[in-house]
């Protein structure tokens, strides 16, 4: 059970969080530039949160290797990350650095993660904004 006050949305996308917007997309969600997963490593805790739930191999849970095979990469790859002594969820991060972290959601979300979700929404709502950056309007 959660409290009210700590409620994410979790069974939303951040562009649909954008439509529902109450303040026509100009809230600080709306506003700030797109976070990527190369924005996402920066963040220590929030790095080692998410290896902490995305390492492990469980039978009936889905993890990194799910999440790197749906994003093209090959089952060589896989063992490959599978057999460094670096975490196989960060290697898959640093693969994907590109992507935004609206597309780690979702893919969270299509694999039923809806505890990376909450995590991963949870930074976008609260620590990212915190962290100074630009608005789309301001670079133009």
């Amino acid at each position: 059970p959660e409290d009210k006050d700590t409620q994410n949305h979790t069974d939303e996308s951040l562009s649909d969080l954008k439509k529902t917007c109450k303040e026509n997309g100009t809230c600080s969600l709306c506003l700030f530039r797109a976070p990527t997963i190369s924005d996402m490593l920066n963040d220590e805790d929030l790095l080692y949160t998410v290896r902490l739930k995305l390492d492990p191999c469980h039978p009936t849970v889905k993890n990194w290797r799910n999440l790197a095979s749906k994003w093209g990469m090959t089952y060589d790859e896989l063992c490959f990350l599978e057999q460094k002594p670096q975490s196989p969820t960060l290697e898959f991060l640093l693969r994907n650095s590109d992507r935004t972290v609206e597309q780690l959601i979702d893919l969270c979300k299509f694999y039923k993660r809806i505890d990376v979700v909450k995590v991963l929404l949870k930074w976008v709502e609260e620590e990212w904004p915190k962290r100074g950056n630009r608005t789309y309007q301001n670079d133009f």
